[in-house]
């Protein structure tokens, strides 16, 4: 059973997102990457830990394309997740994870991630994606000409210049095919020229010949501009194996071989279990360690049989033991006393660029997209015919008292209500911005105003149509004062829900599940907003206090009653009158300031929902953007037995 060092050991890592990092260094230098000891627990919960990496020990270096290899499960794209700083909060890690020599973080422009997922704003076109992408990634002292001519290089690069002005396509529309999308997905992150750059299947989605054309490119920049780039890569065919310099094959989180590509043959063939004729080596390699399916395999002799799981201890004690092992560690040491210089953080485009970018960026997906605004505004132009005729010209009689408040209630609770309908949109905007910020392409709070600056014409679009249907055909106050205010509260209530499903699908971003919640919390609001039950009559602990002061349907209803009633007199059926004053006061027992504070506190509430959202994207952030310490615990235990969290520090 393995156990660590009671030594206590502390890594530094950092995320690409790095802002506080001095430029020091040659541009053309590379970088090399070292790791040493490199444990990683997950945390179960109360069902303890399980290890995922044991012990890793490896090296990348400027030029070279290091393979990380082994069976589903065995623990890839958690090392890449290590070294790249971007494991999850309930990962645990202890070891010595070192760049150029020195314990830093990486920095903007200088690494680059691309995961295994596709996720891209799917209503561009190839080149506008890269247009806009370059224009965000690259610095203000580059012009626009020189930032497109970046972008049209890279496209090149990755024989994506025939599809340049296809949509990238997705739920609801076909366009690229799956292998261009995994080549569109490359060429987002090496805009920047990185000098260090993590694959996590970049074949996955391709066929042979496109996955050997791919990987061609990519090895020729390692080679022409000095790239370090890490691949983790599953069963690739033999063409694509035997670009790679380096083979990083792993096992149950254990390594069995780490070496040059041409010497895993002999050692597979030295401990007894060498590659078959005409049998692609990688195939035998992971046949050889993959323990899911298969129990035993065929060693040196036809009649000698060992399960897979002897096989790999097998392998991962003659590699410890092995010269390799020890070549391995000579150079990680040797790249260490070299102490190379400290990695530099590379100019972006300014937050003003950022911010207009992203809105220009997504008021053309929004446009693009049907189910964001068009289906809405649809779908509300038809309820406001419906609410229209079915309170058509209601009078002045007492019973357009109630005539007049139910269909003020059904334009403030159920137009706003159909926002849910362009939740997918929302997820799917949230989950291009997760990918970009984890790269460093820009920040949180740029995200948040271009997604307000960007919605706000087509919501007052959606604001303004509707109200002026529902508005004459009801026949509420005709003076134009009035219309504008009823209007403004719409289009209030609008901003205002879309800013609250805008945090449900930072919180829940599950299609189903989203709905589901943004459906029961606006359910909630309008149960509670003063007419189903009036305001005295509301339980007071709850509903009253807070819910009721909380729910915006409460002041959107109690503007528009104000509005509507007010300086106006109806008969009652007393045969007296009864004025507007006494309407909102006695009969829906609402408070008596301005309307004008109720459409004031709407705002408020809007700016309030949009920072929450602002608030809930930072919480919900992957990446650990600065300098993290993880102190290591002092071991009298062995390393399954761990339960505690470690411990970081900023």
């Amino acid at each position: 059973m393995h156990t660590m060092s009671s030594m206590a050991v502390e890594i530094e890592y950092g995320g690409p997102a790095v802002d506080n990092i001095v430029e020091i260094g040659s541009e053309d230098e590379g970088i090399s990457l070292t790791w040493e000891d490199l444990w990683v627990i997950a945390s179960n919960g109360n069902s303890g830990s399980q290890v995922i990496l044991s012990g890793l020990a490896g090296y990348a270096q400027p030029g070279e394309v290091l393979a990380v290899m082994g069976p589903s499960g065995c623990g890839k794209s958690t090392l890449l997740d290590t070294l790249a700083g971007r494991l999850g909060s309930n990962m645990n890690q202890s070891g010595n994870i070192l760049i150029n020599g020195r314990r830093q973080p990486l920095a903007f422009g200088t690494s680059a991630y691309v995961a295994q997922d596709d996720i891209l704003m799917t209503t561009l076109t190839i080149g506008e994606a890269l247009h806009y992408s370059a224009q965000l990634q690259l610095p203000n002292s580059m012009t626009k000409s020189e930032k497109l001519g970046r972008a049209e290089m890279v496209m090149r690069e990755m024989g994506l210049e025939d599809a340049k002005d296809t949509r990238i396509g997705g739920r609801a529309s076909k366009g690229i095919s799956g292998g261009q999308k995994r080549r569109l997905s490359i060429c987002l992150e090496i805009l920047s020229h990185p000098k260090l750059l993590f694959l996590d299947e970049p074949t996955s989605g391709l066929d042979s010949a496109a996955s050997f054309h791919v990987m061609n490119r990519i090895v020729k920049l390692a080679r022409q501009d000095g790239l370090t780039i890490i691949a983790s890569i599953h069963q690739p065919a033999s063409e694509v194996f035997e670009l790679f310099d380096n083979l990083c094959l792993l096992a149950s989180g254990k390594v069995v071989y780490f070496g040059s590509v041409s010497m895993a043959s002999e050692f597979f063939a030295l401990n007894g279990f060498p590659c078959p004729s005409f049998r692609n080596p990688s195939d035998h390699y992971l046949r050889t360690i993959n323990k899911d399916f298969d129990k035993e395999i065929d060693g040196s002799s036809s009649s000698n049989q060992v399960s897979i799981t002897e096989a790999i201890d097998t392998l991962a004690e003659s590699y410890m033991a092995s010269d390799m092992r020890q070549a391995v560690s000579r150079r990680v040491l040797e790249i260490r006393e070299k102490n190379g210089s400290l990695v530099r953080k590379r100019s972006q485009a300014s937050f003003a660029t950022q911010c207009f970018v992203l809105t220009k960026r997504s008021f053309v997906n929004m446009y693009r997209d049907p189910g964001y605004y068009w289906l809405r505004l649809a779908i509300y132009v038809l309820l406001c015919l419906s609410i229209g005729t079915v309170f058509y010209n209601v009078g002045q009689s007492f019973d357009s008292i109630r005539a007049r408040s139910s269909a003020i209630v059904f334009v403030t609770g159920y137009l706003t209500f159909m926002t849910i309908g362009g939740f997918p949109s929302f997820v799917e905007d949230i989950k291009v911005f997760h990918r970009e910020r984890l790269s460093g392409h820009y920040g949180a709070t740029a995200f948040m105003i271009s997604q307000a600056f960007s919605s706000a014409p087509y919501l007052a679009l959606i604001s303004i149509i509707p109200a002026v249907i529902a508005y004459y055909l009801v026949g509420f106050d005709g003076g134009f004062d009035h219309f504008l205010f009823f209007v403004l509260v719409v289009y209030m209530c609008m901003l205002l829900i879309e800013g609250l499903m805008m945090v449900v699908a930072c919180l829940v971003p599950d299609y189903l599940m989203g709905i589901i919640t943004g459906a029961g919390i606006q359910g909630l609001m309008l149960l509670d907003g003063g007419f189903f039950r009036l305001p005295h009559d509301l339980p007071k602990p709850v509903w009253r206090i807070p819910v009721y002061y909380i729910g915006f349907h409460k002041y959107a209803n109690q503007g528009l009653y104000k509005n509507e009633f007010i300086g106006k007199t109806f008969p009652n059926n007393l045969g007296g009158n009864i004025t507007g004053d006494e309407i909102v006061k006695v009969y829906w027992q609402m408070d008596g300031y301005s309307k004008w504070l109720d459409l004031a506190v709407l705002f408020g509430m809007v700016v309030v929902y949009r920072l929450l959202f602002l608030a809930c994207i930072k919480v919900t952030e992957k990446v650990k953007p600065l300098v993290g310490k993880v102190k290591a615990l002092s071991m009298n235990k062995s390393i399954q037995s761990l339960n505690s969290p470690l411990n970081f520090r900023n």
